[in-house]
């Protein structure tokens, strides 16, 4: 009888007195017996069980050996299935922040690691709307993700891996071709208070026809206006090539936080398969104010007027990942809205994001009540790429324009007392004549469509005023 050891009957090996070789058939075995082991394991779920419950958080123990930074977690409560992420890992438990705001977690209820969260779009996803988590809010049916997607990761792509930004576009929204005009993969921010057009505005850019798919993300939005803002100010024309995500103002901190990163990977499986994207997201600034219920409730100190600096570590993070993919991929403009609190542009939020971001457009909350929309200020506002969309002509105008109005705007308070006469001040006095013409010509609706030569629709406004006055 030839012996035989547990790893020979494992692996059903031969005995060594009938082969050579005794050495690499033991390594087989054990390699066998090694991915044997590590697919039963992957059959055994890793659980824990709460130990502690707060109005935003709870706490779990028995994970701490096995959670990452970022893991997925379910539990079963009286009213069914719910999920959480983990924010913090300690020595005895980990603190679990839930998507769910009506968590109904209670102590030594059993919790399970799901492992990292993974979205996986598809082309199908156009014309659909889908919350944080991927999940379609739509009425719609369910939706299919793609076996083959690779924009589950959050990498962002390597600096020099990148392509150049080189290529204009047109948005056919005047005051931004004229005065901040923008590239493919460029990323812009659109920095406004509350009810100065800037939805309006989103909308206007999300129509511009160069793009081949749109991703929005609404963050924090006011759940009444969101079917409003998709079906009236999107329309149906350009719904069918839009992916939405959703996160409402009465959402959990974790689902308005997962929104704005969910989008991102929607926009770069597009971006990864050639395609041009337009990735607009409204608004950056309730996503800050989202990681920052998050981070306070895991007891991070605050360090700028409330804000934790996790804060101002995820926000590059996030943008970052815009823009040019790399060679062979398509690109990420991104147009990302500030809602700037008590109109304050020096806020921390706002000055994090426009140092990162490749330019600014601002909107003025006087040049609304003034009945000019969109209300952008081309004083204010500046697109670090426009030298590449200007040939030298348009730069020149540009430069004269805006000297033009600025020589306006500044003599407004002396024109108003009555202490201005024509005459007097040869370049006053062509401002004084030209600039509300201007101001007339780059005023536009959704209705009035897209401009097709912003330059030349310019000049003919300012040729007839001309001849109008002799």
């Amino acid at each position: 009888m030839r012996p035989s050891g547990p790893f020979e009957a494992y692996a059903g090996a031969p005995s060594t007195a009938a082969t050579s070789g005794t050495g690499l058939a033991t390594l087989e075995t054990l390699g066998r017996l090694h991915r044997g082991l590590a697919e039963s394991e992957m059959l055994v779920k890793r659980g824990g069980r709460i130990s502690e419950v707060s109005a935003t958080h709870y706490r779990v123990r028995g994970l701490s050996a096995h959670a990452r930074l970022g893991d997925i977690v379910e539990h079963r409560g009286r009213r069914g299935q719910c999920a959480g992420e983990i924010v913090q890992i300690n020595a005895s438990d980990v603190l679990v922040a839930p998507f769910d705001t009506t968590f109904d977690a209670g102590i030594s209820d059993p919790v399970f690691i799901r492992g990292p969260f993974r979205v996986t779009p598809d082309a199908s996803w156009r014309g659909r709307v889908i919350d944080a988590l991927g999940r379609p809010v739509d009425d719609l049916g369910p939706v299919v993700g793609s076996p083959d997607n690779t924009a589950s990761t959050s990498a962002t792509p390597s600096a020099l891996a990148r392509q150049r930004v080189a290529k204009p576009f047109r948005t056919g929204v005047r005051v931004i071709d004229i005065f901040t005009p923008l590239c493919l993969g460029q990323r812009i921010g659109v920095f406004a208070g509350s009810g100065v057009g800037k939805s309006t505005l989103l909308a206007m850019l999300a129509s511009a026809q160069v793009f081949d798919t749109v991703i929005i993300a609404l963050v924090g939005e006011r759940g009444r206006e969101v079917r409003e803002f998709l079906e009236d100010t999107i329309g149906a024309d350009n719904i069918r090539k839009t992916v939405t995500v959703v996160a409402t103002s009465d959402e959990s901190a974790m689902m308005r936080r997962r929104a704005s990163s969910t989008a991102m990977s929607v926009a770069e499986y597009f971006r990864d398969r050639g395609e041009r994207v337009l990735l607009i997201l409204d608004s950056v600034t309730r996503f800050a104010h989202a990681m920052r219920e998050v981070a306070t409730g895991a007891g991070e100190p605050p360090v700028a007027r409330g804000y934790p600096a996790s804060v101002f570590t995820d926000l590059p993070k996030l943008l970052e990942r815009a823009g040019p993919g790399g060679k062979g991929a398509g690109s990420i403009t991104a147009i990302i809205s500030v809602l700037v609190d008590g109109d304050d542009h020096n806020d921390p939020v706002a000055d994090s994001v426009r140092g990162i971001l490749d330019g600014h457009i601002v909107l003025d909350r006087s040049i609304a009540e003034q009945g000019r929309y969109p209300a952008v200020d081309p004083l204010a506002s500046v697109s670090r790429l426009a030298p590449r969309a200007w040939n030298e002509g348009e730069r020149a105008l540009v430069t004269k324009l805006k000297a033009m109005i600025s020589r306006y705007e500044e003599t407004r308070d002396i024109r108003m007392l009555g202490a201005y006469r024509a005459g007097a001040d040869a370049e006053l006095d062509n401002a004084v004549r030209q600039v509300p013409v201007i101001y007339d010509a780059l005023t536009q609706t959704p209705q009035d469509g897209p401009s097709r030569d912003p330059f030349a629709e310019l000049a003919s406004r300012l040729k007839n005023q001309e001849a109008a006055n002799g």
